[in-house]
């Protein structure tokens, strides 16, 4: 069945919410920012386990964030992910506090190569029940999707697709795939990928989970992934969401769909 997961985004040690296709590496000045949180990282972990909102990120979206991580997982011990520059040589310090570490850009070359080698090896180290695999992707003009690296700004060489996510199970049960063309608009989800993200992990042991984020605008969205995923994949809303100054989805029916499935 699919549940609610809630995030914590941060950008420049704030808690925000960004169009996720308007991160780059340069500065701010095209950087769309729907919202600001007047509250700190430690708030928005403390609701979460109250809620019991289980599996919930928090990502560091570039430099001068992990002071406020921190006292994100400090707050909720082994209750939050962390996500956000995680690569072999910090991800048990970050393990401390967090339940799971998220790996996304570092196992890439700078030129997008996937390096099939970094993921066995950080596997090792942390283990494969508290790794996950950040696969947030575009979709091209040829009607596939693409994991896309550096604030979702460089596509890389790995498609999504069912061989692709039988090769990383083997390293990771657990996979985040933001749909950067959509995230942050609250125009609807891509029901496209969230079908296929289904189909291409269907044959997977009942243990890889699936969490989908980009675009979410109604609560009825979470019936709407459960049936087109049959309940594989999980949803996180983020600028629609009443506690990220949205008005079209409150965090409380969130939590109640969490309990009534």
């Amino acid at each position: 069945m699919t549940r609610f997961v809630a995030c914590i985004d941060l950008h420049n040690g704030q808690v925000k919410q960004i169009v996720g296709g308007t991160l780059t590496d340069d500065r701010d000045d095209s950087l769309k920012t729907n919202f600001v949180s007047e509250h700190s990282s430690e708030f928005y972990s403390k609701l979460y386990k109250e809620n019991n909102v289980i599996g919930s990120h928090v990502i560091k979206l570039g430099p001068n964030n992990d002071e406020a991580a921190l006292r994100a997982l400090r707050e909720s011990p082994f209750f939050l992910q962390i996500g956000g520059g995680i690569n072999d040589s910090n991800c048990l310090e970050w393990l401390q506090y967090a339940s799971k570490v998220i790996v996304t850009s570092w196992l890439f070359t700078q030129d997008g190569q996937f390096q099939l080698s970094k993921l066995i090896k950080i596997s090792k180290i942390c283990g494969k029940d508290r790794l996950v695999v950040d696969l947030s992707c575009r979709r091209t003009k040829d009607n596939e999707w693409v994991v896309a690296m550096n604030k979702w700004q460089k596509l890389t060489d790995l498609n999504l697709n069912a061989t692709t996510f039988q090769i990383l199970s083997e390293y990771a049960d657990e996979f985040l795939i933001h749909a950067a063309d959509v995230e942050g608009l609250c125009k609807g989800i891509d029901k496209d990928l969230v079908t296929n993200l289904y189909q291409w992990t269907r044959d997977l042991p009942q243990n890889i989970k699936i969490v989908y984020a980009g675009g979410a605008k109604s609560v009825s969205d979470l019936s709407l992934v459960n049936e087109l995923s049959k309940g594989k994949v999980d949803l996180t809303y983020g600028s629609s969401l009443d506690i990220f100054g949205g008005n079209l989805v409150k965090f409380d029916d969130c939590c109640k769909w969490n309990e009534n499935h």
